[in-house]
């Protein structure tokens, strides 16, 4: 019998046991899915796999064909182990998490899936009604992540979440950004309010965040989560032509595992969340989250290749 988390949780002993179980402690579902790489969310020692599926494209207004291939990539998502689903309230024209609600709950995974979300407003009411809309689009009681969408009224949408999390309807609070402009004030953000999550831009062509703001994540405890690991798909077309080089052949066998690889293989980074509506290329993506990860000496390696180019 396979419990959802729920029922995990009222199995824990206090908030504490609770936190350790999370959707990763379910993955050993489906056959292949038991080795999938996880790394631990430090505020609370949960492990979830390190690739997830960002959902930017999905909503409603897609033609039926594309709805149908929206419902496959989901499926071969949750076959393949994955859990982590980012969405928000603006993202398909604001229509993105209605499907991704109906389509989990039809496959009857929604007490299986970590469920991250925005929230996009400066207002507080604005907010609130923002993130109450998400619960009922998601078609959830309790959503995994909730984050305040590219900065947008950081402290004020901040302490709304922090009031819901200490009733249980939200597990991490978080911000985010997928712009180098505004690194400065994620820094600022980082050292005035306490968050669990980081989710912000980063690639093996785009290294700026590591300079600082990974290591700093690392050395404070916040979980990060990396959207565009495919810079756009700017690196897919730098490599367009040429094969994966032989000597990454141990840890990669397609350049989406390559690039995502480089990604989850930095020490602070916990998950990436590439983008896509296509079930073969969520496979791949998922190969990323299976074998070795690359070392330190090989991601300088990996670094000087894609320069060269």
């Amino acid at each position: 019998m396979i419990l959802s988390r729920r029922e995990v949780l009222k199995l824990g002993a206090g908030a504490g046991a609770a936190l350790a179980v999370g959707p990763s402690a379910l993955v050993g579902r489906a056959p292949g899915t038991q080795d999938i790489i996880t790394k631990p969310i430090p505020s609370s020692g949960e492990h979830i796999p390190v690739i997830g599926i960002g959902t930017r494209s999905y909503n409603t207004a897609a033609p039926e064909a594309e709805q149908t291939l929206f419902r496959e990539t989901m499926a071969t998502f949750v076959e393949q182990g994955g859990t982590v689903i980012d969405t928000a309230a603006g993202y398909g024209r604001g229509t993105s998490e209605d499907v991704l609600g109906r389509i989990v709950g039809s496959m009857d995974w929604t007490d299986h899936v970590f469920w991250a979300t925005k929230v996009d407003r400066e207002e507080e009411a604005e907010g609130t009604q923002r993130m109450e809309r998400s619960f009922d689009q998601l078609g959830t009681d309790q959503i995994d992540l909730m984050q305040v969408h590219n900065l947008r009224g950081t402290a004020t949408q901040l302490a709304t979440m922090r009031e819901w999390r200490e009733g249980g309807r939200i597990r991490y609070i978080g911000i985010t950004t997928s712009s180098n402009r505004q690194y400065d004030e994620v820094v600022e953000t980082i050292h005035s309010e306490e968050i669990d999550f980081l989710q912000i831009n980063y690639s093996l062509g785009a290294r700026a965040a590591a300079e600082r703001i990974l290591p700093m994540c690392g050395d404070m405890g916040i979980a990060t989560m990396i959207n565009l690991p495919f810079g756009r798909g700017r690196l897919f077309q730098a490599v367009e032509g040429i094969e994966v080089p032989e000597w990454a052949a141990g840890f990669a066998d397609s350049w989406a595992q390559f690039f995502l690889k480089y990604v989850v293989s930095h020490p602070a980074v916990t998950v990436a969340i590439p983008g896509t509506t296509k079930p073969h290329h969520i496979a791949d993506n998922m190969g990323a989250a299976r074998g070795e990860l690359p070392s330190s000496r090989m991601r300088i390696r990996m670094q000087r290749f894609l320069d060269a180019l």
